[in-house]
């Protein structure tokens, strides 16, 4: 059976910033997706791609059998109702930390176009926030200190702070995949606040603080952890290429179905 082929969306900035850059090209861009989503995907039996902001939300997924939606910078607020006027004019090409509205729009259409034909999503950190908006979700913008830290200052891969332990959602399929508790990492600042349309929250660390929410009865799931950079195994990845792997092979039968006479 073929593998299934796992969308993972990234960063676009100018090659100028990358140490020791010929600066001949530096005014070029360059798509850059986390090596660590591949590395991992392939390692449980995917067939992991690189989405560009140019490969097309809808006809993408007509190849696709997987998405992740990855983490990075804050979703614009202009994208679920938020107080825009914090928002400077910067330009993404030359900073990857700051809003860009160019991934925004490509992520929130990736994510309807695949929910659309029953793809499996795994949105991980900003990606889930990008599941939430797409679906009329609102954010936090900027968690408050508490007694749990969220931004952490630990250097990625890690398992997390002893403070940032996920409980989960009895029945919940974050639930079976990870337990009762997790201990996780955390690099976030800002979480989900409204669920968007179907959303529900099956993971919340003990502030409160939204970290896993599903989207029952489809194949949906978001982490505000980072499980690309998890030094224990974490089966988020592991299930969503197994959901894919199913994805794939029942849209087989029906072309094979459609084809046979």
């Amino acid at each position: 059976m073929k593998k299934p082929l796992i969308g993972v969306t990234g960063r676009r900035f100018r090659l100028s910033l990358l140490h020791a850059a010929d600066p001949r090209y530096g005014d070029r861009c360059v798509d850059t997706a986390l090596a660590d989503f591949a590395t991992r995907i392939a390692a449980v039996g995917g067939l992991p791609v690189q989405l560009s902001f140019d490969a097309e939300a809808e006809a993408a997924c007509d190849w696709l059998s997987g998405v992740v939606i990855s983490g990075g910078q804050d979703v614009h607020p202009a994208c679920w109702g938020g107080d825009t006027s914090v928002v400077g004019d910067l330009d993404p090409r030359a900073n990857p930390s700051v809003h860009d509205v160019d991934r925004d729009a490509y992520e929130i259409a990736l994510v309807r176009a695949a929910l659309e034909r029953g793809i499996p999503v795994l949105g991980v950190c900003r990606g889930l926030q990008v599941l939430n908006v797409a679906l009329g979700g609102t954010l936090i913008p900027d968690l408050p200190a508490g007694t749990v830290s969220h931004l952490s200052a630990e250097t990625a891969p890690s398992d997390g702070a002893t403070d940032h332990v996920v409980t989960f959602a009895d029945g919940s399929l974050a639930w079976d995949l990870f337990g009762e508790q997790m201990t996780t990492n955390s690099w976030h600042h800002q979480a989900v606040d409204r669920c968007g349309s179907g959303l529900v929250v099956t993971g919340r660390t003990s502030d409160g603080v939204v970290e896993a929410v599903e989207l029952p009865g489809s194949p949906v799931l978001g982490v505000q952890w980072h499980p690309e950079w998890m030094v224990s195994a974490d089966p988020a990845l592991t299930w969503l290429v197994q959901a894919a792997s199913t994805h794939l092979a029942e849209r087989s039968h029906i072309e094979i179905e459609r084809c046979t006479p």
